[in-house]
């Protein structure tokens, strides 16, 4: 296996257990466990955060940026504001 598959099998499962920990938060039967798993949740996005950007760095996880019309026009699909306006 060379080092770019095994990145991506690294960071697929560290996201897979970014969503077990969050599942685990929203789930919890109390404050200890709730805050534990938001601390462990937090921990691996750090990880998660650190194996993309080492990642992109070589070029194995590409992105582009969005131009400013795209963000404006995904914004405008979730703003509260225009939900608002068209009920009136």
């Amino acid at each position: 296996m060379d080092d770019r598959a095994l990145m991506e099998d690294l960071l697929l499962l560290v996201k897979g257990n970014c969503g077990l920990y969050l599942d685990g938060a929203i789930e919890s039967s109390t404050k200890t466990v709730h805050k534990a798993f938001g601390e462990v949740l937090r921990d691996t996005m750090s990880i998660q955060n650190e194996i993309y950007g080492k990642m992109a760095d070589k070029g194995w996880y590409p992105s582009e940026a969005a131009l400013q019309r795209q963000i404006d026009k995904v914004a405008n699909q979730f703003d509260p504001k225009k939900d608002q306006k068209s009920k009136k």
